[in-house]
Parts: C-alpha cells; structure tokens; sequence
C-alpha cells in the first residue's frame, strides 16, 4: 500500500483530504505540524505538505526532506497563491497545487508524482542518442556506437541527475551531492561543469537535449 505522509495544521481540511486519500486506498499518516516530519518521511512513499504551519514553515521542511531524502515526491498544497510563492516552493517541491482543490485533481497529480521516473528496463536506460548501462553507468552513443567517457564530477553530476529523472535540481543539491560540502552562491563550478559534461554528450550543446536548464533554479534531465 502507498504511503502518504500529510502535514496540514487546518484540521477540517487534513480530515475531510487524508479520509478521501484513505478511500482511494493510500495509508495516509497526518500530522498538524512539521515536528518529526524528518523520521516519519523515512516511510513514506510520497509527503503532501502545507506552507502556513505552527512552528516551522512549509518551504523549510520541504528543503530539509528533499535535501535528506531527493528521491521523495513531494507535493505542496497551499493556500498561498502568488507567483513568487510558487517558486519558492519549486525549488524543492515536485509540484505545487493551490487551494481551494478538487479531491480528483489532488488523486491525479499523486498518481503522477509516484509514476514519475526515468523509463528503462532492467539494465539500459535510454535517452535521445544515448544508452546507459545500469548500475555501472557505461555510456554509449548510439549515431557512432562508440563509449563517452566522462571525468569523475562530470560522470557523478550525471548520475546524480539521472537518479532524479525528470526532476528538477537545484544548484545547491547538485553540488552538494557531488562535491560533499556546501554550494557558495555565484560559485561557477557547477556550471563549468555542466557545460563540459554537455560537450561530451549533446549533439549541439549549444541546444542540449539531455541536461535542460531551469533558469533561476538548476537543472534536470529531460523527462
């Protein structure tokens, strides 16, 4: 059974939206506050979660879930609706949803946050021109069938991007993953980075493919 971890302090609200999750058959655990979010998300398949709540905010538990745990869906659904708050949320959210909501569209979007992933079969993950070998990571362009080598940052931002298919990362989660140690803002090693990894494995990097950059944001794989 999936598990759905819900972080709402409205109690009309978590009541009336975890008893219709509950009916569509998920195992719902609702909380009123982010207190022990952090070891209750360690079960869970996929967290919807608040901003306005006592205590901590929802963009800070948010970050700090994605940042222990970046395979973990999760699905912001809040009251608050301006543009800037959306961003923020984007940042480390998978999607974000305003209320007032439907039931359905909330059960529709869950259903593609837990599908989402990158599509492969047990050994080879494909992608444009390119043919992963899993878990080693060997990479093959398929026009000239010859093996891209990559350097050890460029091929660990690779695969760190890969894990997370379709899903758009921040510069710091990236670096940090990578590097082991915290993203200065301005820094440029990233994207000196990126920008070789693109030569290596874009047909025009000037027009990538494979690696899309957010603006403002990072960077993902093209879902």
């Amino acid at each position: 059974m999936t598990r759905i971890l819900y972080i709402e302090d409205d109690r009309d609200i978590g009541s009336w939206t975890s008893g219709d999750l509950e009916k569509r058959g998920y195992e719902v655990t609702w909380r009123t506050s982010g207190e022990h979010a952090g070891e209750l998300a360690r079960e869970a398949d996929l967290v919807i979660l608040d901003v306005m709540l006592p205590g901590l905010d929802g963009f800070t538990i948010g970050q700090r879930l994605k940042n222990q745990q970046p395979d973990l869906p999760i699905l912001v659904l809040s009251a608050r609706t301006a543009v800037d708050d959306k961003l923020q949320g984007l940042n480390f959210a998978d999607d974000y949803m305003t209320k007032p909501f439907h039931p359905e569209e909330l059960a529709a979007r869950i259903q593609v946050l837990l599908r989402r992933g990158p599509q492969r079969d047990e050994q080879t993950l494909t992608l444009e021109h390119l043919r992963v070998l899993l878990p080693g990571g060997q990479i093959t362009d398929t026009l000239t069938g010859e093996e891209i080598l990559l350097s050890g940052k460029q091929f660990q931002i690779f695969m760190y991007l890969l894990r997370h298919h379709g899903r758009v990362l921040t510069k710091e989660q990236i670096y940090e993953a990578v590097w082991g140690e915290p993203y200065l803002d301005g820094d440029k090693t990233l994207n000196v980075h990126i920008r070789y990894l693109r030569e290596k494995i874009e047909v025009d990097p000037s027009q990538p493919a494979i690696i899309q950059t957010v603006r403002g944001i990072g960077f993902r794989v093209k879902p």
